[in-house]
């Protein structure tokens, strides 16, 4: 899974170069349990992590390049992704 991820971080790292590779890894970590967790919330079966890596995947794909934006309109979220 360490080998899943660490692409991952370097994907969104690749899509956002704003983003320090610490922070990356804090996104993909963050993404990742919050879809398991609305994806158990809603009552599916657990699809396993090759499920996970695709979904986490597409949103870095769609989104990824603006990630670093999310901070400065979600102060819950500051502490975890400030580059300060």
């Amino acid at each position: 899974m360490e080998r899943i991820i660490n692409e991952l971080v370097a994907k969104l790292q690749d899509k956002n170069p704003k983003i320090s590779e610490e922070k990356a890894r804090v996104w993909v970590e963050l993404l990742w349990s919050d879809f398991e967790a609305t994806y158990a919330k809603a009552g599916y079966d657990y699809q396993g992590a090759e499920m996970s890596e695709k979904i986490i995947s597409q949103w870095i794909d769609s989104y990824g390049s603006q990630l670093n934006e999310f901070v400065a309109r979600n102060p819950k979220y500051a502490h975890l992704l400030n580059e300060e």
